[in-house]
């Protein structure tokens, strides 16, 4: 019997460690699965390199981490969805589905939709932050606008700002990684099982994004009421239940 082998990809500025709980219940639900979390070039253990300015070459350098494997199952958030996205799309042979979540498409979405209004003046103050070198700031804004439950974690925010000090991101790769999700378009021919899961309560990226992509896909979806934009550090029980359910309808956790 193949070991299942999972694939988490995160998105802007977020790295490995921002899986958190998450990784830990997926394994827990899948004890004998292989839990791989590559970090894109510039964040990470990875933050000394230059961050691609492309969705295609994140895909690549992501591909180089982990080596040619097939049967990979994508979990991805946010940016992370559209390199699983461009993944599926150039290797199919080497996926074996995907679960994107909260993620959203150039070619589909308006852009006040991909960045709902109402978050501009956190995102333009977060800018500001990082213009004046104060980046471990910026921690305490991207908690308050991608999590409904633990906007007043102060534990976790200290461990956000522990992990920016340890590998910060410099400001140079932000403005590639905005510039590559920003401009990602994709025709969607996939030919794999995906599931599409959204919280319809994030601040941060319109639901009707992910609900509109589940159409042009004509594919799986699931939605929260309540959670924020980072579902996984939100509802990780929730998340890796719907996940589980859905790759056995999909005889796909086999």
């Amino acid at each position: 019997m193949q070991t299942p082998q999972f694939v988490l990809i995160r998105g802007l500025l977020r790295d490995a460690r921002h899986w958190g709980e998450f990784k830990h219940v997926l394994q827990r639900r899948f004890p004998r699965a292989r839990i791989l979390t590559p970090d894109i070039p510039g964040n990470g253990k990875l933050n000394h390199l230059t961050s691609p300015k492309t969705i295609a070459d994140m895909t690549e350098a992501l591909r180089g981490q982990i080596g040619q494997q097939q049967g990979l199952r994508l979990i991805a958030i946010s940016m992370g969805g559209m390199i699983a996205i461009d993944w599926m799309t150039r290797y199919p042979d080497e996926v074996r589905s995907a679960v994107l979540i909260n993620t959203s498409l150039k070619n589909f979405s308006p852009f006040y939709h991909r960045l709902r209004w109402t978050a501009y003046p956190r995102v333009a103050k977060m800018i500001l932050t990082a213009i004046l070198q104060k980046k471990i700031d910026i921690e305490a804004d991207i908690l308050a606008l991608t999590s409904n439950c633990h906007g007043g974690d102060q534990k976790l925010l200290s461990c956000w700002q522990r992990w920016q000090q340890q590998h910060p991101v410099s400001l140079s790769n932000a403005i590639h990684q905005c510039l590559a999700a920003a401009s990602f378009t994709n025709l969607l021919r996939l030919n794999r099982p995906v599931l599409v899961i959204t919280s319809m309560a994030d601040r941060l990226v319109d639901y009707h994004c992910s609900a509109r992509l589940a159409r042009v896909l004509q594919t799986d979806y699931v939605q929260h009421a309540t959670a924020g934009h980072d579902l996984p550090l939100d509802e990780p029980e929730w998340l890796v239940n719907a996940i589980g359910a859905w790759l056995h309808s999909h005889k796909a956790d086999r």
